[in-house]
C-alpha cells in the first residue's frame, strides 16, 4: 500500500490564509466581520465566491465587491491564473491518505481515502462509518491523518461507543477518540446546509482531516417529495456538492458521504468523501446500475460528481468484496479487494 506523505515532508506555509489578512490591504474589520458572519474565514473561500453571492452581504456595495476581489488577488495571486502541471504535483503532494482498517480495500483505493477529493459510497453503513471515523486520528505511519473529524449526522445513527469498540482495536485512547470529534445532528436540507458553513469556520484551523455526512440524502429526500419537487431539490443538491468540493480542495480534507442502507455501490468522488443511498432501477442496466439492477439516489447531480465506481457484494462466508467499475484516465480500472466487518471495524480476511 502507498505510503502517506509525512507533513514534515510539504511546506504547508500560506495554504490556508486567513481572511484577516486582507485587512493589511485596506479592508476594514467592519467588513471582514460581514464575511465572517456569512461564511467567509479564508482568502479561498472568498476567492471561490461569485461577485453576486457577495452583493446579498448588507452593506456590499458593487464598488466594495471589486475592492475586496482586488485585494483577494494581492493576497493569493497564485490562485488566479494558471500554473505548471509540475506546480500542481507539488500541492497534491499536501494530500493525506486515511486507512480503511483493510490494506486490500485501502490498496484498490490507490493509498485509502483522500484528502482534497470527494468519495461517494452507497453500501453498508457500518463499512463506511467505522474505520475512516476512527483512523483520522492515527499517526501517518499507522495509515492514519494526525487530524480531527467532523460528523454531519442526518438520521440520529451515530453511535459514540462504537468508535470506542475501533478505538480499542488501533490501540487509541476512547476518550481521546471522542473528543477529537465534532458532531452535529442535520434537522433538515438547510440545517444541514448551514453546519456546512460552520464547518468552513472549524476547518480553518487546519486541524481536520476528515469530513463524514451520514447521509448526504436522508434531508433532501425528506424536505423535496413528488416529482414537483424533483428539480429544485437536484439544483440544491448540486450547490450542495459544489460546496463540498470547495471545502475538499480549500482545507486539504477528505469528504466522506455515508450512506444509510445495506446496499452494494460505492462511488469515489475526485474532490471529497461522500455515502449515499440506493434505489432500485428495473430498466437500468447493471453496467450502470450494479449487477443487482440498484443504483444511487440522487440521479445525475451525484453520478457526474463520481470519478471512481466501487461495486460492492457478498462473498464467501463472512468475506465481502469490492471492485472498481470506473476510475478516472484508468488510475485504478478493474482491482478489487476482498475485506470483512468485524468488532474492531473492516478489516482483510485471515489467511488460512
Amino acid at each position: 500500500m502507498p505510503a502517506s506523505v509525512s507533513s514534515s515532508d510539504i511546506d504547508d506555509e500560506g495554504f490556508i490564509v486567513d481572511i484577516d489578512a486582507i485587512q493589511a490591504h485596506g479592508i476594514g474589520a467592519t467588513d471582514i466581520s460581514k464575511l465572517n458572519n456569512n461564511g467567509y474565514y479564508t482568502i479561498a473561500s472568498v476567492h471561490s465566491a461569485t461577485r453576486r453571492t457577495l452583493l446579498k452581504i448588507k452593506g456590499f456595495s458593487e464598488i466594495k465587491v471589486d475592492k475586496v476581489k482586488e485585494v483577494i488577488q494581492k493576497c493569493q495571486p497564485a490562485a488566479h491564473g494558471f500554473i505548471t502541471a509540475q506546480e500542481l504535483g507539488q500541492q497534491r503532494r499536501r494530500v493525506v491518505k486515511i486507512s480503511t482498517g483493510s490494506k486490500q480495500f485501502d490498496s484498490m483505493l490507490g493509498g485509502g481515502f483522500q484528502s482534497m477529493s470527494i468519495s461517494e459510497a452507497s453500501l453498508w453503513r457500518i463499512l463506511m462509518r467505522q474505520n475512516p471515523t476512527l483512523t483520522y486520528d492515527l499517526p501517518k505511519d499507522m495509515d492514519g491523518a494526525e487530524g480531527k473529524v467532523a460528523y454531519v449526522d442526518t438520521e440520529g445513527t451515530f453511535r459514540p461507543e462504537r468508535i470506542q469498540q475501533i478505538a480499542e482495536r488501533f490501540g487509541v485512547d476512547p476518550d481521546q477518540a471522542l473528543d477529537n470529534i465534532s458532531y452535529a445532528r442535520a434537522q433538515n436540507g438547510e440545517h444541514q446546509a448551514e453546519l456546512l458553513e460552520k464547518l468552513s469556520e472549524f476547518f480553518a484551523t487546519n486541524e481536520y482531516r476528515l469530513l463524514i455526512i451520514d447521509s448526504i440524502m436522508a434531508c433532501f429526500r425528506v424536505d423535496y417529495t413528488g416529482r414537483g419537487e424533483l428539480n429544485e431539490r437536484q439544483q440544491n443538491l448540486n450547490k450542495y456538492l459544489a460546496r463540498l468540493t470547495r471545502i475538499a480542495e480549500e482545507f486539504n480534507v477528505c469528504v466522506l458521504m455515508v450512506s444509510l442502507t445495506a446496499l452494494r455501490q460505492i462511488s469515489v468522488i475526485n474532490r471529497t468523501s461522500q455515502t449515499n443511498q440506493v434505489q432500485s432501477d428495473p430498466g437500468t442496466s447493471a453496467l450502470f446500475a450494479g449487477a443487482d439492477g440498484r443504483k444511487p439516489v440522487g440521479g445525475h447531480v451525484l453520478a457526474h460528481a463520481s470519478t471512481i465506481r466501487v461495486l460492492l457484494r457478498k462473498g464467501l462466508g463472512e468475506e465481502r468484496v469490492a471492485k472498481i467499475q470506473q476510475s478516472p484516465g484508468g488510475y485504478c480500472p478493474g482491482r478489487e479487494a476482498t475485506y470483512i466487518i468485524t468488532k474492531g471495524g473492516i478489516s482483510d480476511p485471515e489467511k488460512a
